[in-house]
């Protein structure tokens, strides 16, 4: 069975990989040690369900980001779905509310701390996510002889 090695995947740029380090690393910091780790830790006490659920989320992304900044390239899904979920709710639930003229502060708020996922859509090597995430073969589903 023919599958891609590292060597067959397109090269990325050493700026590329570094940027996301920055980019994990902002992830891990700004996000994880600046806010959600600080409430989980000390203001959890009066939370629904519902936010502790996201936060719990959060800050396992904030951790899964350290990784990241050691290993970009292996860690790029995660990369993947910070943008992907980013990318809905910012098209689907902000768009969609500012086109019915029903835009609130905690809509605002939440926009802000997203928009900022620009910056990663020129960032991320998008010839080798092609490559590595469409072209390649996928794992074989059993065994084979």
């Amino acid at each position: 069975m023919k599958t891609l090695n590292d060597t067959q995947l397109p090269p990325v740029a050493m700026w590329r990989i570094n940027a996301m380090r920055f980019l994990f690393l902002l992830m891990a910091g700004f996000m994880g040690a600046m806010f959600v780790w600080p409430q989980l830790l000390f203001e959890w006490a009066d939370w629904d369900v519902n936010r502790g659920l996201a936060k719990s989320m959060l800050a396992a992304l904030a951790l899964m980001s350290l990784l990241g900044v050691r290993y970009p390239l292996q860690m790029l899904p995660l990369m993947l779905y910070e943008i992907a979920w980013k990318t809905i709710w910012i098209v689907l639930i902000a768009g969609r509310a500012w086109m019915a003229g029903k835009w609130t502060p905690d809509i605002e708020g939440l926009f802000y701390d997203c928009i900022g996922i620009i910056i990663a859509y020129f960032i991320v090597p998008w010839r080798y996510v092609w490559a590595r995430y469409f072209v390649q073969p996928m794992e074989p589903l059993r065994k084979t002889a």
